[in-house]
């Protein structure tokens, strides 16, 4: 069993920042892939970043890219989702997710690839 839970998200004025954060538990960190997603009202949960398990490569969607940064620090068991340049567009539940296949060996972006996800953070930008 995997814990996540998601903190950082908040109201801002479009062009700010937010950083969120995931905490995870009870399993080994290092052996996830980790992906951030986001929900918006009447809309289905989209794919916006991943990370590998060391860290060292990243995907992001088209639409983020430049503007956010995917991140993880293993000795904390932390994922982190910089964002900067905050469109209204970008308004949303955050959610993290764990991807636990040791098969894989390319990073996805495929919801029900993931095994775990949190609870979600919600993300406000004004205009």
């Amino acid at each position: 069993q995997v814990q996540l839970v998601e903190s950082g998200g908040g109201l801002v004025q479009a062009g700010g920042s937010l950083r969120l954060s995931c905490a995870t538990s009870g399993r080994t960190f290092s052996n996830y892939v980790m992906g951030w997603f986001r929900q918006a009202p009447g809309k289905e949960r989209e794919f916006v970043a991943a990370i590998n398990r060391s860290g060292g490569t990243t995907d992001y969607e088209d639409s983020v890219k430049g503007r956010f940064t995917i991140s993880r620090d293993n000795a904390k068991n932390t994922v982190y989702l910089q964002m900067n340049n905050l469109k209204p567009e970008d308004t949303a539940l955050y959610y993290c997710a764990a991807d636990l296949s040791r098969r894989r060996t390319t990073l996805t972006r495929i919801t029900s690839n993931y095994d775990y996800w949190g609870q979600g953070t919600q993300v406000t930008v004004s205009s």
